[in-house]
């Protein structure tokens, strides 16, 4: 689960890690006056949306005048930010951090992340900050640092020391490194964090460290044990489906192609993507609809699918074990009458019960695919595809 810049910082705030004054504003008369109150004489007017390169997109915008500030709330608020990470279809800003801005000497980037292949926290720094991090480590590999820290110690001053070496820093900055990291580490560790980051991490001109960014990612399989992360939950930044398909108890996430999936199981549904995409294909979605699939989660499943324009033609690919097949051909019978899909679908049934979910199937006088394993499913929604191109 993503949260908001502004969101995050207030977690930042709560643990002690320095970042700027700052409010959000949903109008433009909200954002004059949240200038007018944090006094000064330049503002950063940031859009708030789970999407990096803002800046980039025209997201982040420097203001020098109360009147600047409001003209440019007025501009961002309600735009289509389009950035590398969004694609063409952008996302809507419905409001922006207003932001003190301070004399910055040098900027720095720090972040943690799960290190998969150790199983572990890690921590990761650059000697520079700001756009275009994600080249650093190919172009100068020398300027970065990771350290994995061990969880039955947590993060050791020496690790801090190492990476606060690379960063260059030296006198005072380091002790207040230190502490940003050791009190970013318990945040992390606390809310079941995935990643975060401070991108940049500013030395100000009179030796204080400040968090100019922030962008947090927590484990949503967590989200059960921490309600003031759940709270934070933006749905307006989330795919509609995917909210509709959490409702019904479904796993989805939509993709880029044309082939829609329904499949049992989190590693069925990996390979069936892996095979469609082996057979020139492209997956519209990920959709695992559980162990425990009902008719009625079936045709949800269906109709969840549907909702993308891009889907050309379903595959449904079902190994029941706790599952029954002649549970998941009733869904489907349902599914295909009901909503009146009209669009190829192409079935794989395995597992419990087979016999009596392809008797149901059979008997239901409805046009579809039967395959026989999974790359005859694949091969057969990827030829329904090509075909209709044709």
């Amino acid at each position: 689960m993503n949260i908001h810049e502004y969101q995050a910082k207030e977690l930042f705030r709560d643990y002690g890690i320095p970042v700027p004054e700052g409010q959000v504003a949903h109008t433009e008369q909200q954002a004059l006056s949240i200038a007018e109150r944090l006094g000064g004489d330049a503002w950063a007017v940031k859009a708030q949306v789970h999407t990096g390169g803002r800046g980039k997109g025209g997201g982040v915008k420097l203001a020098h005048s109360l009147d600047e500030v409001e003209t440019l709330a007025e501009q961002i608020i309600g735009m289509n930010l389009v950035t590398a990470q969004t694609g063409n279809n952008g996302r809507l800003v419905r409001r922006v951090l207003v932001e003190q801005v301070r004399e910055i000497e040098r900027e720095f980037y720090l972040g943690i992340t799960i290190d998969r292949a150790t199983q572990r926290i890690s921590f990761i720094v650059s000697a520079v900050g700001g756009m275009d991090i994600e080249n650093l480590a190919d172009d100068n590999p020398d300027l970065m640092a990771q350290e994995t820290v061990d969880p039955a110690v947590g993060l050791q001053d020496f690790q801090c020391r190492k990476l606060v070496k690379v960063m260059g820093l030296e006198g005072a900055a380091v002790k207040k490194a230190t502490r940003i990291m050791k009190r970013l580490y318990r945040l992390f560790r606390d809310k079941d964090g995935l990643m975060v980051e401070i991108n940049p991490l500013a030395l100000l001109e009179n030796g204080d460290l400040l968090a100019l960014d922030a962008k947090m990612t927590f484990d949503g399989n967590s989200l059960y044990r921490l309600p003031d992360i759940t709270d934070l939950r933006d749905f307006d930044e989330e795919d509609p489906k995917e909210v509709e398909a959490t409702g019904h108890g479904l796993n989805y996430i939509a993709l880029n192609g044309d082939v829609g999936c329904i499949v049992n199981g989190a590693g069925l549904a990996m390979a069936t993507m892996d095979a469609i995409s082996l057979q020139g294909g492209k997956p519209a979605n990920f959709l695992d609809v559980g162990g425990g699939a009902s008719p009625e989660k079936i045709a949800n499943a269906f109709r969840i699918v549907l909702e993308d324009p891009n889907v050309k033609t379903i595959l449904l690919n079902i190994f029941a074990g706790i599952n029954r097949c002649d549970w998941i051909a009733k869904g489907i019978v349902q599914a295909i009458r009901d909503q009146e899909i009209s669009m190829p679908v192409i079935i794989r049934l395995a597992g419990t019960n087979v016999e009596e979910g392809w008797k149901i199937m059979r008997e239901s006088g409805l046009d579809y695919i039967e395959a026989e394993t999974l790359n005859d499913a694949a091969e057969k929604a990827v030829k329904t595809i090509k075909g209709a191109q044709a």
